[in-house]
């Protein structure tokens, strides 16, 4: 059973429409990215999936029931969004902020157990972010925010994992590090990640299966090969590209067409 299903959905923000038409599947250890230029909806259709926006019509089902049955503490338990550019109180500790992942599965007193702490710890281990651990917010690097982040969702223990350019003003190691865990959480946790990306490449690199949004809709989903092509990208985006396969696995790789280009004086 797909883990999420859209099914002929619209959605907007009081009066004004942003997705129409949406009819989406994913999968259980799936890497989907979400592509499309800037105001194309990509921000809307994660919450919209994560269930924090109602359909204007048409409906979402959530491990085959429909999320709006869900309690906002029960779809917490299922489907973790991070935010791009999640604000984060400085003064707390890289572990303070790991375990505000817990909440939804703590009772009345709202207290963390030995076994919660330790479900924590083990997150961060796998985020290798355990030497942060007391350290506060605001004595580390983005790249290490990210991290704890994740390991914030990972301590949530959702299955399914959304994220909102989640490589968004990093260097490019750690946009290489940050998706390669994402994946791995995949590959070997059958988990469902689901990422909004504004990088081609890294999405093509990255990625399992894309969609790209166009004009309020999905334009194309598929793989990588399948969406990442120079018409697709000439009319959604806009742009003149060169796409070649990378030289080493084969996945579409874009290229920008230098315009008005002179070599020499």
């Amino acid at each position: 059973m797909p883990a999420i299903v859209i099914s002929s959905a619209c959605f907007g923000y009081r009066r004004k429409q942003v997705l129409h038409s949406i009819n989406l599947e994913t999968a259980d250890g799936e890497f989907l990215g979400v592509i499309g230029p800037n105001g194309s909806g990509k921000t809307t259709l994660l919450k919209a999936m994560s269930g924090l926006l109602k359909t204007w019509s048409g409906h979402i089902t959530l491990n085959g029931e429909n999320i709006r049955s869900y309690r906002r503490e029960d779809l917490a338990r299922h489907v973790a969004l991070l935010p791009q550019n999640a604000v984060l109180p400085e003064l707390f500790t890289a572990l303070d902020i790991v375990l505000m992942g817990r909440m939804p599965h703590l009772g009345l007193i709202r207290y963390e157990s030995s076994r919660d702490v330790r479900i924590a710890l083990d997150a961060m281990e796998a985020t290798q972010t355990t030497q942060l651990a007391r350290r506060r917010m605001n004595e580390v690097s983005g790249g290490e925010k990210q991290r704890v982040v994740i390991a914030r969702a990972l301590t949530q223990e959702a299955r399914i994992l959304m994220l909102d350019e989640p490589t968004a003003n990093l260097d490019i190691n750690y946009q290489s590090e940050i998706l390669s865990f994402l994946r791995k959480l995949c590959r070997e946790r059958q988990m469902t990640v689901i990422a909004a990306l504004h990088d081609l490449n890294l999405a093509s690199q990255y990625c399992d299966r894309l969609v790209m949004l166009n004009n309020g809709t999905i334009y194309r989903q598929g793989t990588p090969v399948e969406v990442i092509e120079v018409d697709a990208i000439r009319e959604v985006f806009g742009a003149e590209v060169m796409v070649h396969p990378h030289p080493i696995n084969g996945l579409p790789t874009t290229l920008i067409a230098p315009q008005n280009h002179r070599t020499g004086s």
